[in-house]
């Protein structure tokens, strides 16, 4: 098949390219690189299979992340109408705000605050979903949906405020470790490759309706921190500063749908993934020194 990948300069994006290349199909990578890097698709240079182009699916029409997820989308469904292709969404946990459910199940419609700081994103995909439902019931494109958990691992941005990338940074440079809140939010950590092997099954299924993908193994913040300082034998302190306005206090994914109907579960558990992670982060530091 001939592909279209949009955000494939992003972290996610440049795996997935790496994934369909390696079936063997014909792969188109889009991205404006307003956070993507082409760094992330350098080894594909020379690939015969795979083209890119900077292209901004917003169309350039204010905050991106707004419209990404508005602009963005609707564009991008209007080519899979136009040419019959099948479409699959990356949406995300954050759909499900602050749960009130745990672990949270496909069928939760989630807790959002709709203009908090949090809003760009959360509404963003909430939107997307909308759009990609109604493009199937009416327009009657294949689509597909999946929603990510917290994912880790090499080409992850190294700045980008995420946990992982936080504290692996900060072990690396000897800097405390910082935690927000108290530590006792949880996330749930999925590795690179199992989440991109999820993503694949779930475009070659039947299935149309939300499935989520990510690890199960829920972790408190500050357990997290002390896997990090396993992992590197460190000494370096644990730092506490004030929790940001809306974050979730659990995450966890029931996969009950992604086991039954993809056979897909993970298995890169958190230390491991994090090993796995180290030489790319090591670059990190050193590149940015």
């Amino acid at each position: 098949m001939k592909i279209l990948v949009t955000g494939a300069a992003g972290f996610l994006g440049s795996h997935l390219c790496d994934a369909l290349l390696g079936e063997g199909h014909v792969v188109v990578g889009v991205d404006n690189l307003c956070t993507g890097s082409l760094a992330n698709l350098a080894h594909l240079k020379t690939e015969p299979k795979f083209a890119f182009e900077r292209l901004d699916t917003s169309m350039r029409l204010g905050v991106e992340t707004l419209l990404v997820g508005s602009a963005g989308t609707l564009n991008s469904l209007e080519v899979a109408k136009k040419y019959g292709a099948g479409y699959l969404h990356a949406s995300t946990s954050e759909c499900y705000g602050d749960p009130e459910v745990h672990p949270q199940v496909e069928t939760y419609w989630g807790n959002v605050n709709p203009i908090g700081p949090r809003s760009v994103y959360d509404e963003a995909k909430r939107f997307s979903e909308a759009a990609v439902m109604a493009y199937n019931r009416y327009h009657g494109v294949n689509t597909h949906l999946v929603r990510i958990f917290n994912t880790y691992g090499p080409r992850l941005q190294a700045n980008d405020g995420r946990v992982i990338s936080n504290l692996m940074m900060q072990a690396l440079r000897d800097e405390p470790l910082t935690i927000y809140g108290d530590g006792s939010q949880t996330r749930s950590f999925c590795y690179v490759s199992d989440l991109i092997e999820g993503i694949v099954r779930l475009s070659k299924s039947e299935e149309h309706l939300p499935t989520n993908i990510g690890n199960p193994v829920e972790w408190t913040i500050l357990e997290c921190a002390k896997e990090v300082q396993a992992l590197f034998g460190s000494k370096s302190e644990i730092t506490f500063k004030p929790l940001p306005q809306d974050d979730p206090k659990q995450r966890k994914p029931d996969i009950t749908k992604a086991r039954t109907l993809l056979g897909w579960e993970p298995k890169v558990m958190l230390r491991e993934g994090l090993g796995k992670s180290l030489e790319y982060f090591e670059a990190c530091v050193i590149a940015s020194a």
